[in-house]
């Protein structure tokens, strides 16, 4: 989908897997990254994406993005509970496990449901869309989105 899928968040779980290690600093510094780049990512989606694909008009599109915006809803409770508990806490633990559970079950949706129903939109809008998001992503974050492939990246 070229420029339209930012990194899939679901990545910093594989890359950095906060809960596994011992280091509370370390904890501390990702469990940070993750909130701000899930919260990145959820608010351009939220912004740009969904709104187009709930503009294709047909009922999977509405139910689609339904369940999206509630799945956001359930994650941003758990970085708001992360948020708030110490990186040494005994439940940092599990809450880290859960939403990385969370999260890669929402991408592994969108990519097999939404993406593909989202191409209905045509390349020049998809296309649209992907700059938007781009561009809101640098400013919120003050830095350009990197390139995104199709799909996420395992």
């Amino acid at each position: 989908m070229g420029a339209l899928c930012a990194p899939a968040s679901s990545q910093l779980f594989e890359l950095h897997q906060p809960q596994k290690t011992e280091d509370t600093d370390a904890r501390h510094d990702l469990r940070k990254e993750i909130i701000n780049k899930l919260t990145v990512h959820a608010k351009i989606e939220e912004e740009i994406f969904y709104p187009a694909v709930r503009g294709i008009g047909t009922e999977k599109a509405k139910d689609l993005v339904l369940e999206a915006y509630e799945e956001h809803h359930v994650v941003k409770l758990l970085l708001e509970d992360l948020s708030n508990i110490d990186a040494a806490d005994k439940t940092f633990t599990a809450k880290m496990t859960v939403l990385g559970e969370l999260v890669e079950h929402h991408a592994d949706e969108e990519e097999k449901d939404m993406f593909p129903l989202a191409q209905k939109l045509g390349e020049a809008q998809l296309e649209a869309v992907g700059e938007r998001m781009a561009a809101r992503v640098e400013a919120l974050t003050g830095q350009a989105a990197e390139p995104a492939g199709r799909g996420r990246r395992r």
